[in-house]
């Protein structure tokens, strides 16, 4: 077994309270999800050797060649991305708080630099591709702060973490667990996926092909945005655990923040799986090049990650169990590597993206797919679209004729029953939400997230929510779409009425305001608007009634199988 310890970060006793005192004076940083997975695992070692976060040095020498400032071989950055206003606040050598999203001290970071980030750069050299389609990219280009913070963590207490606690086992802990059974030869599998008889099988033969036992670590930080919850995640693993050998595997949640990096991703896993005291991690055929482009095709080719492991196995510290893809063979009934498929053959194969999309959609899994009481668990979470929640979101030119449609699509959706209906209007959202706010870029993004997280909510508990405001910017509705998309179905129309006849109808004058240089970032007019361009409906109101828009929206919806 790997005998190399994590450097301890986490204070105790007197410096514990000599650090809690000391963050009272300085500024200090709430952390949010990804941040805080990100500290959790260099509290707990599972990120060494790191004792902090990389400085602009390690920074670019991870960058451009997968190693920090001495050498050493890491894959990805590990940096604090704060806003421009905080990072005025904070020169290097000054230390600075991290806080939980609730103001709990979790730590002390000494800063040694701090730099202006970078993401088109950024996700060019790790992504290979500035395309915000990909979710890795989208992440850093929408959702990274303006300033990255390097520098050493000294740690005073771990996240308080309420969902599935008996697995929240720090690396040092699954190492006792395995010195405490014998075990000197373990495979790790982490996996973003519930467990399916496609996963059993790859992680059996993964451990057979290591002579090894199993550590199965589930991600419960954010991975990729299509995927299940980690409440099904997790419970589907443990309902099915029974199936593999008594005292033959162990179930540890990981707090690890997916990157969605493919190979570069696959090689930190490994090294987050060595630091577990893992002695081989089983890696899959299709590992790396999970994430997709709109035509399907793999960011990077299959094996990629096979090889970029293979690559360092000698300074990896942890061997590498290349499991080949598996397919269910109807005739032996059993699962065969692709390569044994004999002629004639029948076999069946469900690939990861589809397996997700229908557990989503509340579609049935086959019976070879899955075990019983997995789908079972899957259906308490994801039941039959008929009962899931979902957010119709208008956005368009003032006049377009969102309020309008929105106000016809309502009124037909409580024709058909059986649903809870929210409208949240702009002018409405404005006045009872938001009536605080002007319309400067910030204030709109704000008011328009305001709406996104009060849709995602309805949505998470089945109702249905109708917005209509203007949205103007591209970035601030992919981060609703993404609030929305994690809670059920979104579907966004761009009221694609031209300004023309926006103008045309200006009832309330404000066209007319504009122009003369009465209203000040007037949407169209002194302030831009960004056309969708990935709308789920486009329709233009010279050119349907209020009525026939309204039917064209619960028509798809109905084909989405959201309306019985």
């Amino acid at each position: 077994m790997n005998d190399a310890l994590p450097p301890p970060l986490l204070a105790i006793d007197t410096e514990a309270t000599a650090l809690n005192a000391l963050a009272l004076t300085l500024p200090a940083w709430a952390l949010n999800e990804f941040q805080r997975c990100d500290l959790e695992l260099l509290l707990t070692g599972a990120f060494a050797p790191l004792a902090g976060y990389h400085t602009r040095p390690d920074f670019d020498g991870v960058l451009a060649n997968m190693r920090l400032a001495d050498g050493t071989l890491w894959p990805l950055p590990v940096v604090l991305d704060v806003s421009a206003d905080f990072a005025a606040t904070v020169v290097p050598g000054a230390s600075i708080a991290l806080r939980d999203a609730e103001g709990v001290l979790l730590a002390v970071m000494e800063v040694s630099d701090l730099w202006a980030a970078n993401p088109q750069a950024e996700a060019l050299a790790i992504h290979g591709t500035t395309d915000a389609k990909h979710p890795g990219v989208d992440r850093l280009l929408h959702h990274t702060n303006a300033v990255y913070l390097g520098g050493r963590v000294r740690g005073v207490q771990l996240p308080t973490h309420y969902e599935f606690p008996a697995l929240r086992v720090t690396p040092a802990e699954v190492r006792a667990s395995f010195a405490r059974r014998g075990w000197r030869r373990v495979a790790a599998f982490l996996t973003r996926n519930p467990l399916h008889r496609l996963q059993f099988e790859t992680t059996m033969r993964g451990a057979r092909l290591a002579d090894a036992n199993l550590l199965v670590l589930p991600f419960v930080g954010p991975t990729q945005p299509d995927d299940v919850d980690l409440y099904t995640r997790v419970r589907c693993w443990e309902v099915g655990l029974h199936h593999y050998p008594e005292e033959h595997v162990l179930l540890a949640a990981l707090p690890l923040a997916m990157r969605l990096a493919g190979p570069r991703e696959a090689l930190l896993q490994a090294m987050v799986a060595r630091n577990y005291g893992c002695t081989h991690v089983i890696v899959g055929p299709h590992q790396g090049g999970a994430v997709r482009d709109d035509a399907g095709t793999p960011f990077h080719h299959p094996g990629a990650a096979h090889e970029l492991l293979a690559a360092h196995a000698d300074e990896l510290g942890i061997e590498m169990v290349a499991v080949p893809e598996l397919m269910y063979s109807e005739d032996r009934a059993g699962f065969v590597a692709r390569s044994e498929v004999r002629a004639g053959e029948r076999v069946a194969s469900l690939n990861g993206p589809e397996a997700r999309r229908r557990m989503r959609a509340g579609i049935e899994l086959p019976d070879w797919y899955s075990f019983p009481e997995v789908i079972a668990q899957v259906k308490r979470n994801y039941p039959a679209r008929t009962q899931q929640g979902f957010t119709v979101f208008f956005t368009g030119l003032s006049g377009a004729g969102k309020s309008t449609v929105a106000h016809a699509l309502i009124a037909r959706l409580r024709e058909i029953g059986g649903r809870s209906i929210t409208l949240l209007d702009g002018d409405i959202v404005r006045k009872h939400l938001s009536s605080e706010l002007g319309f400067s870029h910030e204030h709109r993004d704000l008011n328009i997230r305001r709406i996104g997280f009060v849709a995602a909510e309805i949505t998470r508990h089945g109702g249905v929510a109708v917005c209509a405001p203007i949205a103007p910017y591209a970035a601030t509705r992919r981060q609703v779409r993404a609030m929305v998309e994690a809670a059920g179905g979104f579907f966004e129309v761009y009221v694609a009425t031209p300004i023309e006849e926006c103008e045309r109808r200006d009832r309330k004058g404000l066209y007319a305001r504009a122009r003369a240089g009465l209203v000040k970032e007037f949407t169209g007019v002194s302030d831009p608007y960004e056309v969708p361009d990935d709308a789920e409906i486009v329709i233009d109101t010279r050119h349907y009634s209020p009525l026939e828009a309204a039917q064209l929206i619960v028509t798809r919806l109905e084909n989405e199988g959201y309306l019985a």
